[in-house]
């Protein structure tokens, strides 16, 4: 199709005139980013101008700036909370937003080991869609010829459930492709899937793993590109296809359905896919059955021009792994998002990893950068004058903020970011970290508390056996698959002759995934992306030598602290080279869908 040179963008030329749009929007966006960041402020509170929270700050109608930052304070989760239990109660009058709730969209735990309720309305999810809208404009300016192929994508639905007053709460990603944006979304050549609506929707992991996969091998050679949200749902579908091969294959050579597959939806659509294929069954066979799994992504899809994960924050410990599978293929990451917004999207996503930095979209949200200084980083009060976006500064690290229409006002978000430069007027950031997470496998974020909390109720196992826990740290071990958490204990046994067992030390592992919050027992037992948690007691003085290795490279011996969480090769090695016995939790940690009153 001809495009109207009048459309055509700095970012490159469009392949078709739905694209030139795309790219002239971003353009608009990010040309103007500071004057659409008014108006958007302005927007949200005049709309929400008699909503119960913005009335107890007295702004009396005000929708500029400095009002606002001067009369509304910067919060995090645990301040909105008596509002956001009253809502979850049933409480509909206009305590955060002047527009329903429609739903409450799930985020990483609280201290109290439950997930996070963030509000949102109806409207949200217009905003998120339009995103959606410009990953692929973005992406065809890269890699040419998409629209002649398909894109194998590994994409799952979480588990639900509803608030005490009605609600649903859900994983916002959950959330959109159970809305009829994602289900009756027009056709896209650029855009085509593999996998059936019927397969992504159904809850159950097996069965929606194992209909992915088989569309995904019926159209192997039509597969352009393969992706999940996270590098780790990739890894986990790899994983699947190295224990499920040979049922794959039979069902394949016989074009018989697996009797597991019971969903009666999912039943009905597999049942017109499925066709007998013994020379794709006999080339799976051959293939798989290879003790050597090196690029078997590119041998089986051997048309794929790149991966689309997120490799950013917790997930780059997965890139050598996704390496290994795909013999090097680009790593794309298009876009960044959380439960409470969504924020921007890489204009380069064919970029490396570590080099990837997104540009805000100025228009889905107010944003405000908090100054990130290390030292106070654990501090709840906010000293720092907060940044506008267009104000922020190259190589600085800020903690994101947000204002947004579903009725967050000034919120702390928690993520770091590092200003890499500008397109246009709109910062361009690498995602940092998450504020003091230490571990992460999946969705997962466990932080320093949480984990001393786990490892003092493990340690409570000993007492009896009159043996404390002296020094732990830890890592999220991510070459198993899933992936897990790795806890060294040193202890003290004041005992020899009563020291703990084998089915002691085992259950303290399981004690401290029970410490651990919903989001990882989740992962543990609904979802099986997250492996069993594995002590790894170290002989004694173990400790000491990390302390000398540290000051040996310079630490000072008076400011030294255990580090909780270790990923520097030598210190590992260290410490595995003192190992003097393993233990892994012997079953799956309670959980349950249901909320916690």
């Amino acid at each position: 199709m001809a495009v109207d040179s009048a459309l055509s963008s700095p970012l490159g030329p469009p392949v078709c005139e739905k694209d030139a749009k795309a790219l002239q929007f971003i353009e608009e966006m990010t040309r103007n980013a500071d004057a659409v960041q008014e108006k958007v402020l302005s927007e949200i509170l005049a709309r929400n101008a008699h909503t119960e929270y913005l009335k107890r700050f007295k702004l009396g109608g005000a929708t500029d700036r400095e009002t606002y930052k001067s009369e509304l304070p910067v919060i995090t989760y645990e301040d909105l909370q008596p509002e956001i239990q009253r809502i979850a109660n049933g409480d509909r009058s206009p305590i955060l937003s002047a527009h329903p709730i429609t739903e409450f969209l799930t985020s990483s735990g609280t201290s109290a080991g439950e997930r996070k309720l963030m509000p949102t309305i109806k409207e949200e999810l217009d905003r998120r869609q339009l995103l959606y809208s410009l990953l692929m404009p973005v992406m065809n300016l890269y890699v040419p010829g998409l629209d002649k192929g398909k894109g194998l994508y590994f994409l799952f639905i979480k588990s639900e459930t509803k608030t005490p007053g009605g609600l649903v709460a859900r994983p916002v990603l959950t959330s959109y492709y159970k809305s009829e944006h994602f289900k009756t979304r027009p056709y896209d050549p650029y855009n085509v899937y593999t996998s059936p609506n019927e397969a992504i929707l159904c809850p159950d992991s097996f069965q929606n793993m194992y209909t992915q996969m088989v569309c995904g091998l019926f159209e192997r050679n039509k597969v352009l590109r393969l992706g999940a949200v996270f590098a780790s749902g990739l890894i986990r579908a790899i994983r699947f296809l190295q224990l499920n091969w040979a049922q794959l294959a039979h069902d394949i050579r016989t074009g018989s359905l697996n009797s597991k597959i019971t969903d009666p939806e999912l039943k009905e659509c597999m049942n017109r896919v499925m066709r007998p294929d013994s020379e794709l069954a006999d080339f799976l066979t051959a293939e798989c059955s290879k003790d050597d799994w090196e690029r078997i992504i590119t041998r089986i899809w051997p048309n794929t021009k790149y991966l689309d994960v997120i490799v950013t924050g917790a997930m780059a410990q997965y890139i050598p792994t996704l390496d290994y599978y795909s013999g090097g293929l680009p790593l794309a990451c298009t876009m960044y998002a959380s439960s409470e917004c969504y924020f921007g999207l890489n204009l380069n996503p064919m970029c490396k990893p570590a080099e990837v930095s997104y540009t805000i979209m100025p228009n889905m949200a107010y944003f405000e950068f908090l100054p990130h200084d290390p030292k106070t980083a654990s501090s709840k009060t906010v000293d720092s004058k907060l940044i506008e976006l267009v104000d922020v500064e190259v190589g600085k690290e800020y903690e994101l903020v947000i204002t947004t229409y579903a009725g967050l006002y000034r919120y702390r978000v928690g993520d770091i970011l590092r200003v890499t430069g500008f397109h246009n007027s709109a910062p361009q950031f690498h995602f940092v970290r998450r504020k003091n997470v230490l571990l992460s496998i999946d969705s997962d974020k466990t932080d320093e508390a949480e984990l001393q909390k786990a490892v003092e109720n493990a340690s409570k196992l000993l007492k009896k056996f009159n043996t404390s826990v002296v020094e732990y740290t830890s890592y999220a071990d991510t070459t198993t698959i899933p992936g897990h958490y790795v806890i060294y204990w040193e202890l003290l046994v004041k005992e020899a002759a009563n020291s703990p067992d084998e089915e002691v030390l085992s259950r303290c592992c399981l004690e401290m995934e029970e410490s651990l919050n919903s989001v990882y027992r989740q992962g543990r037992v609904a979802d099986h992306s997250i492996g069993a948690l594995e002590i790894r007691v170290v002989r004694s003085g173990t400790f000491e030598e990390l302390m000398d290795y540290a000051i040996s490279r310079g630490a000072s011996i008076n400011q030294y602290k255990v580090p909780r969480c270790v990923n520097f090769t030598p210190i590992m090695e260290l410490l595995d080279s003192r190992v003097v016995s393993t233990h892994f939790s012997p079953a799956l940690p309670h959980w349950t869908p249901e909320r916690r009153l």
